[in-house]
């Protein structure tokens, strides 16, 4: 049901794009009522299951960190290369202000089109992406600019080359450097946040998840086929897995999630923008007002927390 709703939602919106183009204003009957179309064919989504949300999570249209920055941040300069092997495309960051301040920018990096995801690995990182975002944190506490990192990726790249070249060191020592720094970090989780891929840049002292994010020690389908040797069962997987923003709040590793319009932020992308907008500067100010030693304890009682 929710795959159908989406896509008469996506034919009415690409149609209202149309009328757009062609210079038909908003209060025009034909967009009026193209509107409430699409209302009515989002109506089911308001009551989703897990497997719902997983799918949303995933969903290619979705806002991602190019997006955030272009709509969250000014004077965004972007970092590039581990000053070792190579740059990682699937990771993407640098330096911005938030609403004046300077900050650092880390996340994960998917596209919009199956071209863009190929580029990007899907954003799923090799370990000179994981060192390059160290290379900018590190930088981040050495000049105490606060550190904002967006989360959205099925895990770790698992190639024989991304094991060559040191995968699961470059996700601990980024880790284990995490959690020493002495600056503020807010991780945002906007789509998937699974394995060590996502906690590589995710011990931080604020965790806000998007209301359509999902956040497991792994994707469903590879539960399924541990647990059960089928990945198929995926859906079962997903509600035994308690892996959404509700779940994940409720568990208390999230502190906060932040609404989005129904079907999505992919649906009024605007609107989502302004509710991450006020949730970052408000876990901002709070961590801002702390002193380098308190952020530190802090972050280690949350995670010492969910043990």
């Amino acid at each position: 049901m929710i795959r159908e709703s989406l896509m008469e939602a996506d034919r009415i919106g690409s149609r209202m794009q149309q009328l757009r183009a062609e210079g038909v204003p908003e209060e025009d009957q034909r967009m009026l009522d193209l509107s409430m179309e699409k209302a009515k064919a989002l109506r089911p989504l308001n009551k989703l299951t897990a497997e719902d949300k997983v799918f949303l999570a995933r969903k290619i249209e979705r806002p991602h960190i190019d997006d955030y920055i272009g709509a969250l941040f000014t004077d965004f300069f972007e970092q590039k290369g581990d000053h070792l092997y190579d740059d990682d495309p699937a990771i993407y960051g640098g330096i911005a202000r938030f609403h004046g301040i300077p900050v650092s920018i880390v996340g994960h990096r998917k596209g919009h089109t199956a071209e863009e995801n190929v580029a990007y690995n899907f954003g799923m990182a090799k370990p000179e992406g994981y060192r390059k975002a160290l290379r900018i944190m590190d930088q981040a506490e050495k000049f105490r600019r606060p550190i904002i990192t967006f989360i959205d990726t099925p895990g770790a790249f698992p190639g024989i080359d991304a094991e060559e070249h040191g995968q699961g060191e470059a996700i601990a020592r980024n880790m284990a450097r995490m959690s020493s720094y002495h600056v503020p970090i807010i991780s945002v989780v906007t789509g998937e946040g699974s394995s060590g891929g996502a906690l590589a840049i995710g011990v931080c002292n604020r965790l806000l998840m998007l209301e359509y994010a999902v956040y497991s020690v792994l994707s469903p389908e590879g539960f399924a086929s541990i647990l059960w040797k089928d990945s198929s069962r995926h859906g079962e997987a997903c509600d035994i897995m308690k892996l959404t923003a509700d779940d994940i709040k409720e568990a208390g590793v999230a502190d906060e999630v932040i609404p989005e319009p129904l079907g999505g932020g992919q649906e009024n992308p605007r609107r989502l923008y302004g509710s991450m907008d006020m949730a970052i500067e408000k876990a901002l100010s709070v961590l801002m007002s702390m002193t380098p030693e308190e952020l530190l304890r802090d972050r280690r009682r949350k995670f010492r927390g969910m043990l």
